[in-house]
C-alpha cells in the first residue's frame, strides 16, 4: 500500500500548494460551480440571480425577462454539490471550496498505478503513470480549480478500468463502471459516452462468445449490463427528472439550438443570429465540413500540447501500437475514438473554446500508461541494436526524463496562468470597490463578459454582455434593468469596442472606473490618446441620474 498512499500524497500536495497559491476561481466555468455551490449553502437551491450565457434561458431574450432563474441549464451539478459540505463546515472562503477538488482529484494519480499493474505494465510504467497522472504537465493548474476536471478524470478513469476488469470476468466491476459512468455524467455530460463504451463492450463480449463457436462462453451475463445500466440510472436519474421538471428537458442549452447548430463561437453568445439545424446547414457543404476538421485538428493539438507535452505524443502511439489488442485497454481506446468524434461531428465549434480538455483530460492515466511503455519499446529497439546500453538503466533515464519534463511544465505554466489569473482577479477587486464607492446597491445588476465572474468578485447578479448590435444590447440591458455595465477590451464584443474609444451611446453615463490596458512590453505610462483597458459605465436610463455625473477614476 506504500506506492498508491505515497503517489496520493504526491497529487495532494501539488493540488494544495496550487489552492494555497491561488484559491480562487479564474475562469467562467469555475466561477459558475463556485456560485451554485454558494446559492445552495445560503439556502436558495439551483437559483442564481445571473445569467452566464441566454442558452441557460432558451437563446434568446425571454418574453419575460427575470432574475433569478433556474441554474444549471447547461452544466451538470456535481461540481457545485461536491463545494456544499466543505462550505457548511468552514465557511464560505476559496479553501473551503477548493478542498473537494484537491482531494477528490488526486485519487486519480494511484488509479493510474492501479490501472498499470492490472494490465501488466512493469512497475517503471505503472508508478510512473501515477506519478505524471499527479502532475499531469499544463493541465496541472486547472486540477485545483472548482471545476469538474479533478472529479471528471478519476471517475471516468475508473470506469473504464473496471469495464476492462469486467471483460476479463469480474461482474462486480462490471457493475461498478455502470456507477461510476453515472457519476462522471453528473459532472459532465459526456459521461453518457462511457455509458455507451459499457454498452458496447457487453456487445463485444458477447461477439467473441458468437466468433468461438461455443468455445468460449460470454463473461457478462446478461443482467450484469441491466444492472450496471440500473447503477447508471440510478446516479443520473434524479438529476434529470430535475431537468424535465424545471426546463421541460434533459439537456435545456441543447434543446436552444445554441449548442448544436451554430456556425462559429460567436454565435454562442448571440441573441439575434439564428440557431436551427437549417441556419447550421445553410453555410453550405464546404465550411461545415471544414469546421468539422479544424475542430478535430484543435481536439489532437489541445490534447498533445496539454497532456502530452508534445514529446509523450509518439511514445503514446508506439504504447497504443503495442496494447492494440489488450482488452485492458480496449475500454480507454474505445472512449477516447468516441470523444474525437464527438468533438469533430457535434461540438466541433466548441472545441478551441476549452470544452475539449475538460473532457480529454480522463483520457491521462490510460495515455501515459501507453507513452511510458512505448518509451521502454523505443527503449528496447535501440538497446537490442547497441551493445553498450543497458536496457533497464536506460529505461529509468528516459521514463524520468519524461516525468521530469512534464513536470517541469507543469510548473511554468501553472506560474504563467497563476499570473495572468490574478491580474484580471486584482482588476475585478477595482471594479468591487468602485462600485461600492459610488454607492451601488446590493441589488444593483451589472452586464459584463463574465457575468458569473462578476457575481463572484463584486456580489451583483446581472447578465451577460451579447455578441450582437449595440441597439440589442441597450434592450437586453433595459429588460433586465441592468444598473451598471463592465467592458474588457480583451475579452469583448465588437460592438462595444467604439465605447471603450470614447464613443458613447445616450444610455452610458461616464465611466466611474478605468483601468489601462495590461501592457506586456513597452512603456507602462498613459498617455491622453490611449483608450482603457476595462472602464466601468453608470446606465443612465432616467433623467437626473446622479451617477450620470460622476467624474471619472482613472487608475494607472
Amino acid at each position: 500500500m506504500r506506492i498508491p498512499i505515497a503517489l496520493y500524497a504526491l497529487a495532494l500536495v501539488v493540488r494544495a500548494v496550487l489552492v494555497l497559491h491561488f484559491p480562487d476561481p479564474a475562469y467562467p466555468d469555475s466561477f459558475y460551480y463556485a456560485d451554485v455551490a454558494r446559492a445552495l449553502h445560503e439556502g436558495r437551491g439551483f437559483n442564481v440571480d445571473f445569467i452566464w450565457i441566454f442558452a441557460e434561458v432558451g437563446g434568446r431574450l425571454p418574453q419575460v425577462p427575470a432574475l433569478p432563474i433556474p441554474s444549471n441549464a447547461h452544466w451538470m451539478p456535481l461540481a457545485s454539490l461536491v463545494q456544499v459540505p466543505f462550505l457548511a463546515v468552514f465557511g464560505e472562503n476559496p479553501l473551503a471550496a477548493a478542498a473537494p477538488y484537491a482531494i477528490i482529484g488526486s485519487l486519480a494519480a494511484p488509479l493510474a498505478w492501479a490501472i498499470g499493474r492490472d494490465a501488466g505494465a512493469p512497475p517503471l510504467v505503472a508508478v510512473g503513470a501515477g506519478v505524471l497522472t499527479a502532475v499531469p504537465a499544463a493541465v496541472t493548474v486547472f486540477m485545483a480549480q472548482p471545476d469538474n476536471f479533478s472529479l471528471y478524470q478519476p471517475l471516468v478513469a475508473g470506469a473504464l478500468w473496471m469495464t476492462a476488469r469486467g471483460l476479463k470476468g469480474s461482474r462486480a466491476s462490471f457493475l461498478l463502471a455502470g456507477l461510476l459512468a453515472g457519476l462522471a455524467t453528473l459532472a459532465r455530460n459526456d459521461g453518457v459516452l462511457v455509458a455507451g463504451v459499457i454498452g458496447l463492450a457487453f456487445l463485444w463480449d458477447r461477439w467473441k462468445s458468437w466468433r468461438s463457436e461455443g468455445v468460449r462462453s460470454p463473461r457478462l451475463p446478461t443482467w450484469t449490463v441491466l444492472a450496471s445500466g440500473g447503477l447508471f440510472v440510478l446516479a443520473v436519474g434524479p438529476w434529470l427528472l430535475r431537468q424535465l421538471a424545471v426546463f421541460g428537458s434533459l439537456s435545456p442549452s441543447a434543446a436552444s439550438g445554441k449548442v448544436l447548430f451554430i456556425r462559429s463561437i460567436a454565435d454562442w453568445n448571440s441573441i439575434t443570429t439564428p440557431a436551427t439545424l437549417d441556419y447550421l446547414l445553410g453555410q453550405g457543404v464546404g465550411p461545415l465540413i471544414e469546421s468539422r476538421i479544424l475542430g478535430l485538428v484543435a481536439a489532437i493539438v489541445i490534447f498533445s500540447v496539454l497532456v502530452g507535452v508534445l514529446v509523450l505524443v509518439p511514445f503514446m502511439l508506439v504504447g497504443t501500437l503495442a496494447r492494440r489488442r489488450s482488452v485492458a485497454f480496449g475500454p480507454f481506446f474505445a472512449y477516447a475514438i468516441a470523444l474525437f468524434l464527438f468533438s469533430a461531428i457535434v461540438s466541433a465549434i466548441h472545441v478551441p473554446g476549452g470544452t475539449f480538455i475538460h473532457s480529454a483530460v480522463a483520457l491521462a492515466p490510460h495515455a501515459y500508461i501507453l507513452a511510458l511503455e512505448g518509451i521502454m519499446v523505443a527503449v528496447g529497439w535501440v538497446a537490442a541494436r547497441r551493445r553498450g546500453w543497458d536496457r533497464r538503466q536506460a529505461s529509468r533515464v528516459f521514463v524520468g526524463a519524461a516525468i521530469g519534463f512534464a513536470a517541469l511544465t507543469a510548473v511554468a505554466s501553472a506560474v504563467a496562468v497563476h499570473a495572468s489569473w490574478n491580474v484580471k482577479r486584482q482588476q475585478r477587486a477595482q471594479v468591487a470597490a468602485a462600485l461600492q464607492q459610488a454607492g451601488a446597491s446590493p441589488e444593483d445588476r451589472l452586464m459584463s463578459i463574465d457575468a458569473a465572474g462578476y457575481r463572484y468578485d463584486t456580489g451583483h447578479g446581472g447578465v451577460v454582455l451579447v455578441n450582437d448590435p449595440l441597439t440589442t444590447i441597450e434592450q437586453v440591458v433595459r429588460a433586465y434593468d441592468v444598473r451598471w455595465v463592465v467592458l474588457e477590451r480583451d475579452d469583448a464584443v465588437p460592438a462595444v469596442a467604439p465605447i471603450l474609444d470614447g464613443s458613447r451611446p445616450a444610455w452610458l453615463g461616464a465611466p466611474v472606473l478605468t483601468l489601462e490596458p495590461v501592457r506586456t512590453t513597452g512603456a507602462s505610462s498613459r498617455t491622453p490618446s490611449d483608450a482603457p483597458g476595462l472602464a466601468l459605465y453608470p446606465v443612465c436610463s432616467s433623467a437626473g441620474d446622479a451617477r450620470c455625473s460622476a467624474t471619472t477614476a482613472a487608475v494607472p
